[in-house]
């Protein structure tokens, strides 16, 4: 949870840096730019992130531990291969993709191709970082991603930027020089996390014999599990990120400047979600292969409540201070209020529903997990279609919210219909309702936030057993 909060608030940072060095036309390009490399990389990963920590919690729960090797040389290779060849793709579609996205500003259409093939290069280092780093929490161990992901990479992407931003004091902005900044993080990264990755297995490793058609078998049902999940993960990022692409080419880069600044809130709160889902993914995944839904339960319920208790508090605040935080992005940013205060309601909701996506993955479900992506993909798609000539950002804000609320009810059901399961527990309860008294009037009288804030903290604390914050002092 620290390290996904770091991970948030340097992007907040790394947000404010480009928005103030690059200029909203260009600064939009950026975000466009990264947006197109987050989803390439997600494309490339094929879905592994769920399969190599569903499949090695499920083989360790059944004794199967011989084939963890060969689990492993089922998943990683084809994403090596794979995001090489999308590298090469986006470098030579770079072209056409600022064209659409930045037709409307000519001027930014070179400098936004150089930066698309700035970050194309690191497709395949985005990819195994993220893969490698999979390998090692299916394994149980969190350190490795919170050091090199949410800490290392984090904090090296805020001193390159950091360092361009120096640098446009004195000489001109260039987009492709911030892309370069942003990505560069992922060599070192990269490394570290095939070593990590390398160390987990080895010390795992079984001496037990495995056969082809063991190996066969577990190559099979490793992809049968995946494959759907692999189309779920990129309409996942889809629903990320299309949005600021589509309010690009629909709208001009200025918009969608204004609107990646307005939602950068939410990353901060997907972080959030993100820590504790990995966290919890290999003890569900293992108490589900076994039939332990009491204590599937258990897990679900208690890390909805946690969730919910750093996530409302929030999502509250940036609905109440949108007009003043903004405007340090700059002056033009200040329009991206009614954004802001969409997406956060929509966020309620959401942490509301826990990591139903990921309870409903883990529960073997990913084709039920891919048709509520794709339902939601086409939520968004077509409010931004619709609304995005008519209200600009604002548009491209109830898509997005309109999506999350159809990706988190429907999991919802599903889940609770398959297995008995739903996130609201005593926990739960406890700290939706402490987050409503304490922040919720905050929206009328901000002042009231020097009284909110430590009202909240002592409350939490008071109400450490319902909440169970007490599991953070034990081990397992």
């Amino acid at each position: 949870m620290a390290g996904s909060a770091l991970a948030g608030g340097t992007g907040v940072v790394v947000t404010w840096v480009v928005a103030r060095a690059l200029g909203a036309e260009q600064a939009g390009a950026f975000f466009a730019a990264t947006a197109a490399f987050v989803l390439v990389g997600g494309l490339a990963k094929l879905g592994t992130q769920t399969g190599l920590v569903y499949w090695p919690a499920r083989l360790r729960s059944t004794g199967q531990e011989h084939l963890l090797g060969a689990c492993l040389r089922a998943g990683i290779p084809p994403v090596a291969g794979f995001s090489l060849v999308l590298g090469v793709a986006m470098w030579l579609a770079a072209p056409a993709i600022a064209h659409l996205t930045a037709g409307e500003s000519p001027e930014v259409v070179a400098g936004h191709t150089a930066g698309l093939r700035v970050l194309a290069v690191f497709v395949p280092l985005q990819a195994l970082t993220d893969v490698l780093l999979t390998v090692t929490r299916g394994y149980r161990s969190m350190r490795p991603t919170v050091l090199l992901d949410r800490l290392l990479r984090s904090g090296l992407q805020l001193l390159a930027v950091g360092a361009a931003g120096v640098a446009a004091l004195w000489v001109t902005a260039s987009l492709p020089v911030f892309a370069l900044a942003w990505a560069s993080p992922y060599l070192p990264v990269a490394i570290l996390a095939a070593v990590a990755a390398r160390r987990a297995y080895t010390s795992g490793r079984t001496t037990v014999s495995t056969d082809r058609g063991e190996r066969h078998r577990v190559r099979r049902e490793f992809w049968v599990f995946t494959a759907p999940r692999a189309v779920a993960a990129v309409a996942q990022l889809a629903l990320q990120r299309v949005d600021v692409l589509l309010l690009a080419a629909l709208g001009g880069l200025a918009p969608a400047a204004v609107y990646a600044v307005a939602g950068r809130f939410v990353v901060l709160i997907q972080f959030a979600n993100q820590g504790l889902s990995q966290s919890v993914q290999p003890r569900l995944a293992e108490t589900l292969s076994t039939g332990d839904l009491a204590a599937a339960k258990r897990l679900y319920q208690t890390a909805t409540g946690w969730l919910v208790l750093v996530t409302w508090p929030i999502s509250l605040l940036v609905m109440a201070f949108a007009p003043w935080y903004l405007r340090l992005f700059g002056d033009g940013y200040a329009s991206g209020v009614p954004v802001v205060r969409v997406l956060a309601a929509a966020m309620l909701v959401a942490t509301g529903c826990g990591m139903v996506d990921m309870v409903l993955a883990m529960a073997g479900r990913t084709s039920l997990n891919l048709g509520n992506v794709l339902i939601a993909l086409v939520v968004t798609i077509g409010l931004d279609v619709l609304l995005i000539p008519r209200w600009g950002a604002l548009g491209a804000a109830a898509g997005l919210a309109g999506a999350m609320v159809v990706n988190n009810l429907l999991p919802l059901a599903q889940v609770h219909r398959s297995t008995g399961l739903h996130p609201f527990g005593r926990g739960t309860l406890t700290a939706a309702l402490l987050a409503l008294l304490c922040f919720g009037f905050i929206q009328f009288f901000p002042a009231a936030i020097v009284i909110a804030v430590p009202a909240y903290a002592a409350s939490a604390w008071l109400l450490r057993g319902p909440l169970m914050l007490g599991a953070f002092r034990r081990k397992s």
